[in-house]
């Protein structure tokens, strides 16, 4: 049984989402507050985990950032679930490395639906041991570093994550929706203008290399030629 980890301060909410967890037969733990969480993620790894923004001793923000610096914690899913639902505040926290973000109030069942969603895209996902690479850019995902011309370039986790997705894909035309699901893992209408962002502040971060990155008019984004 998949073992959810709970990070919410609210007693009443908490509570109702382990219930709702236990209904979908999930294992559950609930904590309230990051260094109790923390200290569980050293003695056991939960499947995925539900982790409030807003908590007493840290920020979700504070701990989403140390989960990724840790080779242990690195890919473990996470959703963040939070009051603040303005657009700023959803990327804000998909960059940081949160794979959905749940806006209070919200649906139960569409918070367990999200849940299996996230965990059904991480089980379908292949290992990814080799590094990738294009031209002059060469993308590490097991130490999680991007070199060009062998300069290691700073990436947020998104841009790491867009990256690794096109240079995995090379050669194809990735549409905005396809890369908004398989980088962001969520659909919003409106919202492709964020891979447009993301994609140019790649672009900068990578200099010349950057130019790789070629617009599909009409579709999306792609690196490489089929067969190249």
């Amino acid at each position: 049984m998949q073992k959810i980890y709970v990070v919410e301060d609210d007693d009443n909410i908490r509570v109702l989402i382990e219930y709702a967890l236990k209904t979908a037969d999930f294992e559950s733990m609930g904590f309230v507050n990051g260094c109790d969480f923390l200290a569980a993620c050293q003695r056991e790894l939960p499947s995925l985990v539900l982790l409030d923004i807003m908590l007493p001793d840290m920020n979700g923000m504070q701990i989403i950032k140390k989960l990724r610096e840790e080779a242990q914690t690195r890919k473990l899913p996470v959703i963040f679930l939070t009051a603040k639902g303005a657009e700023v505040d959803r990327i804000s926290g998909l960059d940081a490395g949160a794979d959905d973000y749940v806006v209070k109030p919200f649906s139960v069942l569409e918070l367990i639906s999200r849940v299996k969603a996230v965990l059904r895209r991480f089980e379908e996902e292949e290992p990814k041991d080799e590094p990738l690479s294009f031209r002059e850019i060469t993308l590490d995902l097991n130490e999680r570093r991007v070199l060009v011309n062998g300069e290691e370039v700073a990436l947020t986790f998104k841009e790491f994550e867009l990256l690794a997705y096109m240079l995995g894909n090379q050669g194809q035309a990735l549409s905005r929706e396809r890369l908004l699901d398989h980088v962001w893992g969520y659909s919003y209408e409106g919202e492709s203008r964020t891979v447009d962002t993301h994609v140019m502040t790649l672009r900068q971060k990578l200099l010349s290399a950057g130019d790789h990155i070629k617009t599909v008019r009409n579709v999306g984004y792609k690196i490489g030629e089929r067969n190249a």
